[in-house]
């Protein structure tokens, strides 16, 4: 899966064949940067995981 989220909410997501395209709500979209600034040590190491094939820890969602 390829996800790009600039700050503008416009996001394009590659699943498999398929693309996914759309905008998030600005409200939505704070929730989303927040959400990856206080995880982001979480998700660098699920990134690692997944690069040798293995699969990721669950995150906590944003409460």
């Amino acid at each position: 899966m390829l996800l790009q989220l600039p700050s503008s909410g416009y996001m394009s997501a590659k699943v498999g064949a398929h693309i996914v395209e759309g905008k998030f709500p600005p409200r939505a979209l704070r929730h989303v940067f927040e959400w990856r600034e206080l995880h982001q040590a979480e998700l660098m190491n699920d990134w690692e995981l997944c690069r040798q094939s293995q699969m990721p820890h669950p995150i906590q969602p944003l409460e």
